[in-house]
């Protein structure tokens, strides 16, 4: 994760390696400089109960290796099964290259860049729920 730089607000949290930093009073920069550095922006974080999607599903696992509660290799099957799954019901131009990035990271174990490109698939998600519901 090399050129990293975390803007941070005030009384920000973030998980680096498994360590909670919390940002002071002021507004930060911190550029994380270690390749591979785990890490997870605790506002971005989604918690056990709000994963009740397809696309939420696969973050969450992204999450926990990145969290250090899931080893690396164990959760990587499971992302790529999780991806391939909604490749077949997301089509679009836009979601393909997300899940190709994704699929790509997952495989190159960079699990920041993979929870990343899923990320922008949970607005699209929330659309076609919202959709098939009405």
């Amino acid at each position: 994760m090399s050129g990293l730089v975390l803007k941070l607000s005030p009384k920000e949290r973030v998980l680096i390696n498994g360590a909670v930093i919390e940002n002071g009073d002021r507004r930060s920069r911190l550029s994380i400089v270690t390749p591979d550095a785990n890490i997870l922006r605790l506002r971005d974080a989604i918690h056990p109960q709000e994963v009740n999607t397809p696309v939420r599903r696969v973050c969450y696992i992204a999450q926990l290796v990145l969290s250090g509660d899931t080893e690396p290799d164990a959760a990587k099957p499971q992302l790529l099964r999780g991806i391939e799954q909604l490749s077949q019901v997301l089509t679009d131009h836009d979601s393909r290259q997300q899940l190709d990035t994704a699929s790509d990271a997952v495989m190159a174990a960079n699990f920041y860049q993979a929870l990343k490109a899923m990320r922008a698939l949970l607005p699209r998600e929330a659309r076609l729920m919202a959709a098939a519901q009405s």
